[in-house]
């Protein structure tokens, strides 16, 4: 019985070979964004696995820097958007522009017609703008008038928010962070890292030339999620993956103590997020299955999002991230 590395390999046999590019890429962006393997990983686990990145932290640990290196690394267009308080739908979306030369109207594009899209402070958006992002994220789609446009078929939206200065900022509603297959939160790096970001600039400054880096094609993209889907999950892992998100809603077969600490868990989209992504890490591994440390690895980052603390919870200082290691302790692995 063949694998489903050999499966794809021989599908796939003329084109460069999807894992291979992938190892490179990897390489490429820990060379450009040092001290962040983690966000390197989502990164890429997000592109992998079809969906939107959310990532949060103080200024100036690389967040846009990161992403804005992935973006220069594969043949796709790319955008920035600053978030501000006075944007307004139009300026994501675009707008219909009267012609008078013709009497009618013209839809002009915007900024959200892009293969990757870097969403720059998304909470300084006002509620209007965040839903005009909404339909984009989830349906794929910008709805203007009574008309709708379909977005590329490589579109992801990887956004960034500081959690430090929250004067004009608006939070993003539940509806809209749960489009987002990831939350990733970033922290400093420890004092060797510095010293590399020390010597990295200062190259950088001196005209220093790095060996160039051939951009990922969409073909070969496609073709790795192709990869992704065919990764085997055991039927033992898959309902361990439910337990866990089943947890979240009601813990109390697990720990007494939380059942009080949650007012809502996660949906069946958070169970369907966790499959992708424990996929996507496996097939970056280069295994062709899921195993627990998969699940382990990502359920953090695709779950603190989709769990909404009771009050009780928030008056004795327990966050999100004290929820959930808690209770990924406590739901017994296959």
């Amino acid at each position: 019985m063949s694998t489903a590395h050999e499966t794809t390999t021989a599908l796939w046999a003329g084109t460069p070979n999807p894992r291979e590019r992938f190892d490179s890429l990897k390489t490429h962006l820990n060379g450009k964004v040092l001290g962040q393997p983690a966000l390197i990983e989502r990164l890429l686990i997000s592109l992998l696995a079809d969906g939107h990145l959310l990532v949060e932290g103080a200024p100036g640990l690389a967040k846009t820097t990161a992403i804005k290196a992935l973006a220069e690394s594969l043949e796709a267009d790319d955008h920035r958007i600053q978030f501000t308080p006075d944007l307004l739908p139009g300026d994501v979306t675009g707008t219909d522009i009267f012609e008078p030369e013709t009497a009618r109207f013209r839809f002009e594009p915007g900024p959200i017609f892009h293969n990757l899209v870097l969403a720059d402070e998304i909470n300084r958006a006002p509620a209007k703008v965040q839903s005009a992002l909404l339909e984009a994220m989830a349906e794929r789609q910008v709805t203007v008038g009574s008309q709708s446009y379909p977005l590329p078929d490589l579109f992801l939206v990887m956004a960034t928010q500081n959690p430090i200065e929250q004067e004009g900022t608006y939070s993003l509603p539940e509806a809209q962070l749960d489009r987002f297959l990831m939350y990733v939160e970033v922290s400093h790096p420890g004092a060797e890292v510095e010293h590399q970001v020390l010597h990295l600039v200062r190259g950088q400054s001196s005209g220093e030339k790095r060996e160039p880096f051939t951009p990922l094609t969409q073909e070969t993209i496609f073709s790795a999620r192709r990869e992704v889907d065919l990764v085997h999950m055991a039927p033992e892992l898959e309902n361990y993956l439910v337990q866990l998100v089943l947890a979240t809603r009601d813990p109390s077969p697990y720990l007494e103590g939380l059942a009080d600490k949650v007012d809502w868990g996660a949906s069946p989209r958070g169970t369907i997020a966790l499959d992708r992504c424990s996929r996507a890490r496996a097939w970056l591994c280069d295994r062709d299955y899921v195993t627990p440390e998969d699940v382990l690895s990502v359920a953090p980052d695709v779950l603190r999002h989709r769990v909404l603390l009771s009050y009780r919870a928030r008056a004795e200082g327990m966050g999100t991230n004290d929820f959930l290691q808690k209770l990924i302790g406590a739901v017994p692995l296959p």
